[in-house]
């Protein structure tokens, strides 16, 4: 029964900050969603920022998830980096919480906000690196600076889906690999 409602409470609360972001968030709005009492919020997190905390650790185990579900042994690296990018993106756009938490760190810079994007980012560019390191191994890719590489290939991709697209048409899934691999990939290649 107390799983069932530290669950109740972990839904209701990414339910509230997925609508109404993290700041307009309130326990007392968590409590009634999971339809408990206030103190009972408090008997499994200690505040807000814990609660929010164990929801973004969630979320981001979740993106990590999506992304290794996308990986094949028996494509290259590149493909794969490629897949595991592009499913990362995709998971940023459409997850309901990471699109409030974007709005909200753009439009009213919430401190608690700004740290979470920062920890989403770390935590990309971490699994990129872990990829970027086994590849090396397996002498799939030459040697570089794996923490670098992992950040300029999430930027690649940020800027190649969405900044690009402020200004231009969208560029397709195949045409951002191609770029990838021209402009970055191919000067890894053994």
């Amino acid at each position: 029964m107390a799983i069932d409602r530290r669950q109740s409470i972990i839904q209701a609360a990414t339910k509230s900050f997925s609508l109404f972001g993290y700041k307009a968030t309130t326990m007392d709005q968590v409590a009634k969603l999971a339809n408990v009492g206030k103190g009972t919020i408090y008997t499994f997190f200690k505040n807000k920022e814990e609660l929010f905390d164990e929801i973004v650790s969630s979320m981001i185990m979740e993106m990590k998830e999506a992304a290794d579900q996308v990986m094949d042994r028996d494509r290259s690296f590149f493909e794969n980096a490629h897949q595991a990018l592009y499913c990362i993106l995709e998971f940023r756009k459409q997850h309901q919480l990471m699109i409030k938490l974007t709005q909200e760190e753009k439009e009213m810079g919430t401190p608690a906000v700004q740290e979470v994007m920062e920890r989403v980012e770390i935590a990309i560019v971490s699994y990129i690196k872990q990829k970027i390191e086994a590849a090396i191994q397996k002498g799939e890719i030459r040697e570089c600076d794996p923490e670098i590489t992992a950040f300029l290939l999430i930027k690649m991709y940020i800027a190649l889906v969405s900044d690009w697209e402020k200004r231009h048409e969208p560029l397709s899934k195949e045409m951002i690999a191609q770029l990838i691999e021209f402009y970055l990939l191919r000067g890894l290649s053994m």
